[in-house]
Parts: structure tokens; sequence; C-alpha cells
């Protein structure tokens, strides 16, 4: 079906191309252009039939099916020009398809033996933790090969410049190899701080790796790039953008955030590379984040998916180098690591978070910059509400992205209804992406909770399991809790004709993302 779309598309642009230098010869420049725009009304509106059938064929979802056959049939023009825009691509589900081997036989020279570990839980269904979440881990294991390790310690970075402090003096002390992998990478003092360590790093003969992806950090200069490539850091974007109008290569996206420093440190969670998220960013203000340093066996996770995306974008199989180092004793954290995508078979995140929410038994607490959630979220967090179990959800009070910010609000309304409590984060912005239920298990990492994170983009969550760590980030969420404002539902049910208008926008256009 892809091959047929873009031949017709390709067909389409020679006939367009071809028309124009045969015309441009034999008649006025007025009736040049009365030409040209019949040929281009002709030709957007093949286009959109071809778009049109294109969408009604593929498995998708319904409502998102529906929503952009309605577009394009009352819309045709701006229809087709939103859809190449923000639609589904053709050319990266074709990459990404690739990528699903590539990662295939990365992880067939490293799989490593589970049965251990399934053993363990058999051995202990007894005790709280596992007996109530045993489900989530084998669901793990078998959606996404997610390794069930327990020989971690984790420490949790709140805010920026913790995590910044810790990532530098960890680059720094690099001896062996850095591993980075970024949605964004931006050019300012945070940026330049990084590209002097990488720099100096290589220098001193550090083999250093570097993935960004393409859009995310699409203001990243060709010197910046370039000076890295120059002192010997190996740099590759993910899914370069050569020619969007035609392949629509903006959707897709390597959301994740990873550094993996001596195969023996990691770092992962929801701060990009920038100053914004250190709070100088003078809108968004405070910026309030989570992130990730582990030491153990979970590491190994973080490298076999750096090492699956390394192969991808260069073609270049870093496994052969044995990358996966053998780890002392570090802890009793108990830490799976999924990575999920429009490669995966299972929306593995997407169903990790659904099936820790139907467990639940007490209470689910919930951090997201953006509560876009599909029906069965919606739902399962609606009948924990329903069934009495404590449901808080914190989101921000501003937006820094217009529509999702609208599309968010619009889900207010049905889940204070339930007995959802949400509240808005009043000190800056809230970027942290953190699920804790039952004060024993916890999520946190680069997905936020709306269906771009669930199918759409590629992310990596760590799913914790534990009194110790989930009390901790409990810790986090009550402080976050102080600095937020309950949403009143009765107050929230007067809301303005303009508020209720901006959010059926953002419900309608929902479902194209």
């Amino acid at each position: 079906m892809v091959k047929r779309v873009l031949a017709i598309t390709y067909v389409l642009i020679g006939i367009l191309l071809g028309g124009l230098l045969l015309y441009q010869f034999r008649i006025g420049f007025i009736d040049f252009l009365g030409f040209l725009g019949n040929i281009l009304s002709r030709f957007f509106l093949l286009y959109a039939l071809v778009v049109a059938v294109f969408i009604f064929l593929d498995n998708d979802d319904p409502h998102r099916t529906l929503s952009w056959l309605l577009v394009l049939i009352l819309l045709p023009y701006v229809g087709v020009i939103f859809y190449i825009l923000i639609g589904k691509n053709l050319i990266p589900r074709r990459a990404a398809k690739k990528k699903k081997e590539s990662d295939q036989l990365v992880e067939g020279k490293m799989a490593r033996n589970q049965s251990d570990a399934i053993q363990y839980l058999s051995n202990i269904d007894s005790g709280r933790i596992l007996s109530q979440h045993s489900q989530v881990v084998k669901l793990l294991l078998k959606n996404s090969n997610s390794l069930f390790t327990l020989n971690n310690q984790v420490d949790i970075l709140t805010n920026g410049i913790q995590t910044f402090t810790r990532i530098f003096r960890a680059m720094n002390e690099a001896r062996e190899t850095i591993h980075m992998e970024y949605f964004i990478i931006k050019e300012d003092a945070i940026g330049n701080k990084v590209k002097e360590i990488l720099i100096r790093k290589a220098g001193e003969g550090v083999a250093v790796r570097v993935i960004y992806d393409a859009v995310g950090s699409f203001r990243l200069s060709r010197k910046f790039k370039n000076d890295l490539k120059a002192a010997g850091v190996e740099i590759h974007p993910f899914f370069p953008v050569i020619f969007p109008v035609i392949t629509r290569e903006l959707n897709y996206r390597n959301h994740r955030k990873i550094l993996v420093i001596d195969g023996m440190i990691g770092f992962m969670g929801g701060l990009n590379i920038g100053d914004e998220y250190v709070g100088k960013n003078p809108t968004l203000g405070f910026w309030r984040d989570t992130h990730l340093r582990i030491m153990g066996e979970a590491v190994h996770t973080l490298q076999r998916i750096f090492i699956s995306d390394w192969k991808f974008v260069s073609k270049e199989d870093i496994s052969l180098e044995r990358p996966y180092k053998r780890m002392p004793y570090l802890g009793q954290s108990m830490i799976q690591i999924a990575a999920s995508g429009p490669d995966s078979d299972w929306q593995n995140i997407h169903q990790g978070f659904f099936s820790l929410i139907a467990t639940a038994k007490e209470k689910i607490w919930m951090e997201t910059p953006y509560l876009v959630p599909d029906e069965s979220i919606r739902m399962a967090l609606k009948t924990a509400a329903l069934s009495g179990i404590d449901v808080k959800i914190i989101i921000p009070n501003k937006p820094d992205h217009f529509f999702v910010y609208w599309a968010s609000r619009d889900n207010i309304e049905g889940l204070l209804e339930a007995g959802v409590r949400i509240y808005t984060y009043e000190r800056g912005f809230i970027h942290s992406k953190i699920l804790l239920v039952d004060g024993i298990a916890a999520s946190v990492g680069t997905a936020n909770m709306d269906v771009r994170s669930f199918g759409t983009n590629y992310e990596v969550n760590a799913f914790l399991y534990g009194k110790a760590i989930t009390r901790r980030l409990e810790e986090d969420f009550m402080v976050d809790l102080k600095d937020s404002k309950e949403i009143d539902y009765d107050v929230h049910l007067k809301r303005s004709i303009k508020e209720k208008t901006l959010e059926a926008f953002g419900r309608l256009l929902s479902p194209l993302q």
C-alpha cells in the first residue's frame, strides 16, 4: 500500500512538473498562472483522494480514521497540508519496520535467560509487592522483552540543576564510552557545556556516540554537529527530515532521553538538554521534572536500547564490542525498563500503565504534562475512582503546546465527575511523567499520558517495584501537591464559553495526533 501511494505521488509530481515545462513556453504569464492554479487544484484533490483511501484501509483507531476522513472531505486542501505535517508517516513506517528487524538482531545477540526472574516471582508470590504486580512484570517481559532486574541502585533526581550536576560529573568521569540519546539538544549554555565535555572526552580516547532527534533538535546548527564530528564524536540524527512535504517525517519521533556511561551508569527520565530545563524559560519559569540515575543490571537494558537505535541510525553493530559489564552487588531495587514505539508489536508502555492502574488497591497518583489518554486509560482511571481508590493527578496550569493543553483540559470534567482529584501546578511548569500505585510500584520515564506517547513516538520508561523507591517518589509528589491548586468540580462546570470552545477544538484535534 505504501509503495502504491508513493508511486502515485511521484507520478502526480512528474505530471505537474512536465506540464509546467510544456506550458511556460506556449502561453502568456496570466494564462500560465491560471493553468498552474488549475493543475495544483487537481493535484491536491487527487492526492486527498489517495490519502483518504490509505487512511480508510489502514488498521487504525476508528475515531482517528473518521476524524481524518472528515477533515479531508470538508477541507480537502487544508486537510492534505495538515495530514502532510502531522498525519501518519509512510516512509518512517517502512523505516520503523527496518528498525524492528535491527532491534531483533541486536536483542538476539544479548538475549538473556529470564527463567530465574520468573522463578523468583513464583517464590515470593506470598509477598505483597510482586504478588500484586507480578502480572505487570510478566506482561513487560513478554510484550517488550523488558528484563526484570534485582541488583540495582537508583537515585531520584528532582529538577534540572540536580540532574545536570550528576550528569556532568558522570560524563567527566567516563573512561570508555559515552552513549547519549536525546529528543532535544539545544545550543545554549547547557547544550554547549555538554558539547565541551563530549569533545574533551573524545580527545581522551573515550568512544562518544550521540543520537539526536531530527525534529526535536532541528535548531541544532551544522557548526555544533561538525565541531563534535571533527573532535571524533560520532553523531547521527534519528529519522532525518529530508523532504517532509512528501515523506511526512514529522511523526514517529525519538522522544527518548538516555545516557549510559561506561556501561555502568545510566540516566533516563523527562529532561532534555537545554537551559529551559533549569528554569531559564521566561514564559514557563521554574521547570519541575524527574530523572533517574541508575547503577546495576537495569543499565544493561538502557544500553541495549541505545545499541539497537545506534545500529538503526549508523548501520554499525556495536554489540560486538561486549558493552554489557558484569555488575557488582549494588542494591536491591527491582527495575524493568521498557521501550516502546511504532516498531513494537504491542503498545508496551501503554499496556504497562493500564496494568498498573487496573491492579491498584488503594491509590493512584500521577504527574503528567499532557493528559490526553485513550479510552482504555480514561475508563480505568474513572473505574478506580468510582471504586473508592484515591486517584490524584497533577497537570500544568499553563501550556507549552497550545492544542495539547486544551485537549488535556477537555478530559478534566469527566474525570472529576468520577471522583478523580486533579490539581494544576502553580509554581512553574510540571513536566514529570510519574505514575505511583499503592506505595509499592511506580513508573518514571519519557512517556506522557497521551496517545502520541502510547503509539506514535519512541519512548522509554522504568517500572520500579518496592516501598523505598516508591516512597521517595511519593515525597516529591506531596511537595508538588503543596505547590498545586485543586480544580473544584462545581467551579469547573462554570468555565467560560471561550474555554469550552478551546477544549472542543482540542478534543477534535486530539485523534489526529
